[in-house]
């Protein structure tokens, strides 16, 4: 018997920003699917626009499970994991931990499809900094989200946000924000007179 799912399922009982006011809550389960759609189309910008050789299915798969870790050790806000470089790196050792508890409970025959997907240490480093960017620009996007419904708690994130994905050196990030990132100011009606 394997509890993996059974963990996995638990990625929507994780609350993101849980220092920070929120309109409306956000879990992990759905910033994952997020992240898995915004690496989706990191992937195929540069491979259609940058001569990039990513694939895309892939990418999303990596992302569906880049928090999945979360299941064990929790969303821990980013002013903490980042206080400074003894409790990041303290942080990245409690994470390894718990990914490979998470690839523990996969069944034999299926640990080297999930090795990848769950371990960190065994991703494709070619997709890394795509994944990181993804994560970024859904981040980037509940900032949005939460200012257009009036809430001045995420000002301040937007803007560190803003500067990191202003010096991304992935071109496709830079397309994404130029072709993707302006409707998500617009409210539905707006949206819906531009089709």
């Amino acid at each position: 018997m394997s509890h993996l799912f059974a963990h996995l399922a638990r990625m929507k009982l994780i609350q993101r920003w849980p220092l920070m006011y929120n309109v409306r809550t956000e879990n992990v389960q759905e910033h994952s699917l997020q992240v898995a759609m915004v690496a989706h189309v990191l992937a195929l910008i540069s491979n259609k626009k940058f001569d990039g050789n990513i694939n895309p299915e892939h990418a999303a798969t990596l992302a569906l499970f880049h928090d999945a870790s979360e299941v064990i050790t929790g969303d821990l806000p980013t002013p903490v994991k980042y206080f400074n470089k003894d409790i990041e790196a303290e942080y990245k050792k409690i994470e390894a931990i718990a990914e490979h508890r998470l690839l523990e409970m996969v069944p034999d025959e299926f640990k080297s499809d999930y090795q990848p997907l769950l371990c960190s240490e065994f991703q494709d480093e070619a997709y890394r900094p795509l994944i990181k960017a993804a994560d970024k620009l859904c981040a980037y996007l509940k900032c949005l989200e939460e200012q257009r419904a009036g809430n001045t708690e995420f000002d301040s994130a937007k803007k560190r946000l803003e500067h990191s994905l202003a010096q991304t050196h992935l071109p496709e990030v830079h397309y994404f924000i130029e072709h993707f990132i302006p409707s998500f100011t617009l409210n539905f009606d707006e949206i819906n007179r531009l089709l």
